[in-house]
């Protein structure tokens, strides 16, 4: 009987670990999907329905954060902005015009998608300091303008916004939506996790550690920025346009520079480089300002928006001792496999002797 050799041995004990990791993760996943999927139906206080759809809705902005500025690596506090004109779209077409809110969709994807060509083209080029505060202009430029133009409804927004209906279903309520928000969330994590294990993921893992190797491996580093930014936009437009029809009703306070600082930070806190730490940002940071905005003001016996101050406190204790975020601890009690073995019984040589290999 012909011996495995060491190379031959871990491989195989590699091959049994990721099957047994890829298993786990695939029962994980379904755990997750029969714990959503069971909340609407079961007797779920509706506080914790209307929460868990604000936290699908950031989720997907900081899904495509997570391709920005953990894959891209670039910097933006911007990403309100495109949610503002996926919401503004829908609004504004189905409330004036009577068309099809699903229309409106299409609408603001090519309008979200034409600024965003724009805007990357400009912005995108730029690095250091610079990139950040140009997403601060360009962000801050959007809110002033959703709240000036008159057919908008300037600053008190436009009001009526339709019920969404699907495949004949009208979701009237936050726990009819609460399904289509969280299928678009899994979409997009699955969208976004297959787009980085392409080729062109592989060139857009490529800008984060610099541009020369990239564009001497023949990526045109400028351009894959832009298609980066767009997407990010794409995914922030969608989240628009699921917040217009959930809530009803659209103004300027959701799309300003604050949302946008909080959508980064949900991204960072959950682990910037991971898709998964974008849905775990999201509602880690969603619950812990809910749960301080009821309990600050009681303890300190005052009104205001302290909540601000314990994340800025927990941004620089998460900067310092976890920069990848909070996805690679919760990874660690997952295992993905057990640990793989390199064998110890004796090897043959060339030479037809046998040998022991070192402990």
């Amino acid at each position: 009987m012909t011996m495995l050799t060491d190379k031959q041995a871990a491989v195989s004990g590699e091959r049994a670990g990721s099957r047994a990791g890829l298993q786990r993760n695939r029962v994980l996943t379904l755990l997750c999907i029969v714990v959503l999927a069971l909340m609407p139906v079961l007797p779920t206080p509706e506080f914790w329905i209307t929460l868990g759809n604000y936290i699908g809705l950031y989720s997907i902005v900081a899904i495509g954060l997570v391709l920005l500025t953990g894959v891209g690596g670039m910097t933006s506090f911007g990403q309100a902005a495109f949610v503002g004109l996926g919401a503004y779209s829908t609004a504004y077409l189905t409330t004036q015009f009577g068309l099809s809110p699903w229309f409106g969709l299409l609408v603001g994807l090519v309008i979200t998608m034409a600024c965003a060509y724009v805007i990357g083209l400009i912005t995108m080029r730029m690095s250091g300091h610079y990139l950040p505060l140009a997403t601060i202009a360009w962000g801050l430029s959007l809110f002033f303008l959703f709240g000036n133009l008159e057919f908008l409804g300037k600053y008190d927004g436009l009001n009526g916004i339709p019920v969404l209906s699907l495949f004949g279903i009208e979701l009237q309520s936050g726990r009819s939506m609460f399904y289509l928000i969280w299928a678009v969330v899994l979409l997009a994590v699955l969208a976004v996790q297959n787009l980085l294990n392409s080729r062109p993921g592989r060139a857009m893992r490529a800008l984060k550690g610099g541009g020369v190797m990239a564009e001497a491996m023949g990526v045109n580093t400028a351009w894959m920025k832009v298609v980066v930014f767009v997407v990010a936009a794409v995914l922030a437009c969608v989240s628009g346009f699921l917040y217009a029809h959930l809530q009803r009703a659209v103004n300027p306070t959701p799309f300003g520079l604050n949302y946008g600082i909080e959508y980064l930070f949900m991204a960072v806190v959950g682990g910037v480089g991971h898709v998964w730490g974008a849905v775990l940002g999201a509602g880690l940071l969603t619950i812990l300002k809910d749960t301080l905005q009821g309990l600050l003001p009681k303890l300190l016996g005052a009104n205001g928006n302290f909540e601000i101050i314990v994340f800025g406190v927990l941004l620089v204790l998460l900067l310092q001792y976890a920069r990848d975020g909070l996805w690679p601890f919760l990874r660690r009690l997952f295992p993905s496999g057990p640990a793989v073995q390199r064998p110890m019984w004796p090897t043959r040589c060339r030479c037809g002797r046998s040998r022991k290999r070192a402990s």
